[in-house]
């Protein structure tokens, strides 16, 4: 008979789970580092440690594949450590094309992390076809797009870029985070990866930091997964619940906001104090067509604006709205405003009277009503 343990050893069997064969409508989270090992040598399930794999990270990475129409995805603690990742997988000495109005931390990243690896870039407008494929040298390794692209809103033609890379045996990757797999699926677009921001749309609730990288290439998904088992730079169980339970929620965030980012770079367009709105859904939008073709049912959330003002008086009017935070990120249901030159620094090419606008689900009377007073 078993004899009733001291009470050290109580305080740790007492509190096991006991409930295994539970079925609860939500997901639980599996706060657990690591898994017991059965009598045989087996795991169940695979699960061994939670660095290399855990329940609810198998459930998150599962459900953005099928969202991306893809085979393998992979979550990473950040958007950036994705990034990291997708760079990290190339050779050293490689070459390769970023989009001239990239996402600022993505040039700082190749600027002085990989400066070492002897890793060299060059800016391409990739709204040009041929600029795309005149950059192209004999080491280049990765073109990589953002559409649209983060703040100026370019629209990149993502299936004749792949075919540009196809022809010279170059990867593909595609950062999808603006335009979210409920509007464009850059896989099926001729791309071999794509990269999400997961803290934005997916979490949606700006409480949550996470990133993922989508791929179908077998041989590209050992690399990368690699790397993500290795290197640990992973969500925890509880970040990817948040995340798969902002996913849940999705397309409902993602077409309200689109519908009112549409109205507020409707009215915004027509201000005599506005001195341009960048919005793929204005039909003054200069690739609105393009993006009409590739954005299935919807242009995005996020626009922004130019303002006739100097940058001290640009800043100074983002301050004014009360319903649009200022702060950095984007995606999630409150409306949000930044200056981004002033964030990403003097060497930064966004234009010193930008502000980029995440807009969010409140009602479109009090975003207007709230731009208005600002502006005047």
């Amino acid at each position: 008979m078993k004899s009733k343990p001291k009470f050290e050893t109580l305080a740790i069997e007492s509190t096991k789970n006991e409930f295994l064969n539970a079925q609860p409508i939500s997901t639980p989270i599996y706060l657990s580092s690591t898994y017991k090992r059965n009598n045989d040598g087996t795991y169940n399930n695979n699960f061994v440690y939670s660095r290399t794999d855990n329940p609810n990270r198998k459930i998150l990475e599962k459900s953005i594949a099928s969202l991306e129409n893809g085979k393998f995805a992979f979550a990473f603690a950040s958007g950036m450590a994705a990034v990291h990742a997708t760079i990290q997988s190339l050779k050293a000495n490689s070459h390769i094309l970023l989009p001239d109005d990239i996402y600022f931390a993505i040039r700082k990243l190749v600027d002085e992390v990989f400066k070492d690896w002897n890793l060299t870039y060059d800016l391409v407008d990739m709204t040009n076809l041929q600029a795309v494929e005149k950059a192209v040298k004999s080491n280049t390794s990765l073109i990589w797009v953002e559409s649209p692209s983060n703040p100026q809103l370019k629209i990149s033609d993502i299936e004749a870029i792949s075919k540009i890379a196809k022809k010279h045996n170059i990867l593909y990757a595609v950062d999808n985070t603006w335009a979210t797999p409920v509007f464009q699926n850059p896989l099926e677009l001729g791309a071999d990866i794509v990269v999400h921001s997961t803290t934005k749309y997916f979490g949606g609730h700006s409480d949550v930091l996470g990133g993922c990288v989508v791929v179908n290439d077998e041989n590209i998904a050992q690399k990368i997964k690699a790397i993500q088992s290795l290197s640990g730079a992973v969500p925890s169980p509880f970040d990817c619940w948040l995340i798969s339970r902002g996913i849940q929620t999705l397309p409902l965030r993602v077409h309200k906001q689109t519908e009112n980012a549409l109205k507020l770079a409707q009215y915004l367009e027509t201000h005599p104090k506005i001195e341009q709105v960048l919005y793929p859904g204005l039909e003054s939008f200069p690739q609105h067509k393009l993006a009409k073709k590739q954005q299935k049912n919807g242009f995005g959330a996020m626009l922004s604006v130019l303002i006739k003002a100097s940058k001290e008086e640009t800043v100074l009017i983002s301050t004014k709205l009360n319903y649009f935070t200022t702060a950095t990120s984007l995606g999630g249901v409150e409306s949000l405003v930044e200056h981004r030159k002033s964030v990403e620094g003097e060497t930064s090419p966004t234009p010193d009277n930008l502000l980029r606008i995440s807009v969010g689900i409140e009602h479109i009377d009090d975003l207007i009503a709230d731009w208005e007073q600002a502006l005047s």
